[in-house]
């Protein structure tokens, strides 16, 4: 690799150095505040490199990474989130027995392996970055080994993920069989060449690596695993997957099936919209059957990513900057929603019964304006970013006249309001005898009042005043 090659991927190799330093920094000796600094001392470390690796962007760095616009943008995306995990996690986990320093290790190799995937042209990358994610999350799952609940979640993300992987790698050994090539570049220009009998498996091969895709975003029908990982993993690790996970694996799905151009096949297109009806109906509907609230948020977020299907399905300029807006818009609600269920949470369990937020606005108003603004962000209110970026992804499905989608997206997110509003009205009732008792702390630590007031801000300046967000991202993701 050339000089210029390495400067390329600059801020892979700060993400993948600082696990390594967190690790020596372990072996000489245990230290929580150290592990925890030299962890976001890594993150900022390699979100100051983007701009310098912008300066000479669109380079191949090696075979399998593109360091472009699109990669760099998401990757400032991915490690800015993973800023505000850390800031979110250091109370909870302190306030959890045992050493935790490990916790960074995983957290970081989370987050390379979605930067990975975000710069993947290639399927080995697109594999090595997805297996450095899925082998983190197993863990950090399950990393409160007193909690059966949540070691319970680690076997089954393990299993099913597992299985999603067999999908994920036959349908790649298929595209390969018959296109001689794992490069996305070459696959895109080689496909118009394929015979009646090629195409037949080229498209298999598609479809199982949507199978693969689909379990990882969680999308109906391969949804089944999310309620159940959401309440059981700790809540800023529920965070991690909601945010950090699962934007990095629509950031790929964007690139490649984009590239691909999958709308010239009928079919993949019919089975993009088959996906997209089920996740924002079955998101929506099985989220009014819920009380605890990880649950709710879980199946919220199934619905939210068939909204994304929509401007997905939609393609062109418009439909990415939808997209991408819209995953900006999300990434500030969730975490602003799970921070205040972070804050809440004692060491005994997570504060994640809708009973547990019974009259939280006379006793905590702060914490409950910011859950409620972030719910209603995700509900798509007006003044808030999520109307907007639910405006922008009809906007997107218009363009290309998808009617039928834009209808159910719409129908689906009046739907969604009846149990966002179940929470928020929780918050506002004067609390009752039996409401549940929580050990909490008084107030949020600094750290998580920064998360919880800058994603506040966010979510009503993106509401307000979009604009100044929607001129930066074309450009950066040309």
């Amino acid at each position: 690799m050339t000089r210029t090659g390495w400067i390329d991927i600059l801020p892979l190799i700060v993400l993948a150095a600082t696990p390594v330093a967190v690790m020596l920094a372990i072996a000489v000796r245990r230290n929580y505040f150290v592990s925890t600094a030299i962890t976001f001392g890594g993150l900022v470390a390699a979100f100051v490199m983007l701009p310098v690796v912008s300066a000479q962007s669109d380079r191949q760095a090696t075979a399998l990474l593109l360091m472009d616009n699109f990669a760099l943008f998401y990757m400032g995306l991915l490690f800015a989130a993973g800023l505000t995990l850390v800031l979110l996690s250091y109370r909870y986990l302190k306030a959890h027995p045992g050493n935790h320093e490990e916790y960074w290790i995983l957290l970081l190799l989370a987050t390379l392996g979605s930067a990975v995937l975000v710069a993947s042209v290639h399927f080995a990358s697109f594999f090595l970055g997805l297996e450095i994610l899925s082998i983190s999350l197993y863990t950090l799952i399950g990393y409160n080994r007193m909690s059966a609940i949540g070691v319970e979640a680690a076997i089954k993300y393990l299993v099913l993920a597992a299985a999603s992987t067999a999908f994920l790698l036959f349908g790649m050994a298929l595209v390969y069989g018959e296109i001689g090539s794992m490069e996305f570049a070459q696959i895109a220009s080689a496909r118009g060449a394929l015979d009646d009998g090629q195409r037949v498996f080229f498209l298999s091969g598609l479809g199982l690596m949507t199978v693969g895709i689909g379990y990882k975003l969680a999308v109906v029908p391969f949804h089944m695993w999310a309620p159940d990982v959401y309440q059981g993993a700790p809540a800023p690790v529920t965070t991690l997957i909601a945010t950090i996970s699962k934007g990095g694996m629509f950031a790929l799905l964007l690139r490649f099936f984009t590239q691909i151009d999958f709308r010239a096949d009928d079919s993949l297109f019919w089975v993009f919209s088959v996906v997209a009806i089920a996740s924002m109906v079955g998101g929506n509907l099985l989220a009014l059957l819920q009380d605890n609230i990880k649950r709710i948020l879980a199946y919220s977020s199934i619905a939210h990513f068939g909204y994304l299907l929509v401007a997905f399905l939609a393609a062109g300029d418009l439909a990415v900057t939808a997209v991408t807006f819209y995953l900006i818009v999300y990434f500030v609600a969730t975490t602003g929603a799970f921070g205040v269920i972070t804050v809440l949470s004692g060491p005994d369990r997570d504060a994640d019964h809708i009973d547990d937020y019974r009259g939280l606005f006379w006793s905590r108003p702060l914490l409950a304006s910011v859950l409620t603004g972030m719910l209603l962000s995700l509900a798509g209110i007006p003044l808030t970013g999520g109307f907007i970026g639910k405006f922008y992804l009809v906007a997107a499905g218009a363009q290309t006249s998808l009617w039928a989608l834009i209808i159910i997206l719409v129908a689906t997110s009046v739907i969604a309001l009846f149990y966002y509003l179940r929470i928020i009205v929780a918050m506002y009732l004067h609390p009752s005898e039996e409401r549940r008792d929580v050990s909490v702390p008084g107030v949020a630590s600094p750290t998580e009042g920064f998360v919880l007031l800058t994603a506040s801000v966010l979510a009503v300046w993106l509401g307000i005043y979009p604009a100044a967000l929607l001129h930066i991202i074309p450009a950066a993701i040309r």
